[in-house]
């Protein structure tokens, strides 16, 4: 099993303002974020390698590479890897402005494996509202 990983390829600055892009590894077994909405984001995701679940609304989807995923705001949604393998994805949102809340994360996930919970703690400051279920 190896680390979990974010790669930012776009940010704010690059696109002004108007787009961000990541390249994120989850190692097996890896939790996401907690379902949650956005205000103002669409967030998107393509599936590079592995398998990723993906809940978007009320249906859970099992991603395999080439799907993809789209997120309007206001629309319920999260992911995680629930197979045994690494799942390697992209994840745009416009607009741009996103890249915040993951370098906070990748800083983080740096001390080692997080909670669902701890994901959503630092998600919380930026455009991303929890859903209890």
């Amino acid at each position: 099993m190896g680390p979990n990983t974010i790669t930012i390829k776009a940010n704010s600055e690059m696109t002004g303002g108007t787009f961000f892009l990541s390249e994120t590894s989850l190692a097996a077994r890896s939790p996401g974020p907690p379902p949650h909405t956005h205000r103002s984001i669409t967030d998107m995701f393509y599936v590079l390698e592995g398998t990723l679940t993906v809940l978007l609304g009320d249906e859970e989807h099992t991603a395999g590479p080439g799907t993809f995923v789209c997120a309007p705001p206001g629309v319920v949604h999260t992911f995680r890897n629930d197979s045994d393998l690494s799942v390697r994805f992209l994840n745009a949102n416009t607009p741009g402005g996103f890249e915040a809340y993951m370098r906070e994360l990748s800083a983080s996930a740096a001390d080692g494996p997080m909670t669902s919970e701890e994901i959503g703690a630092i998600a919380a400051r930026y455009d991303f509202m929890p859903v209890i279920r």
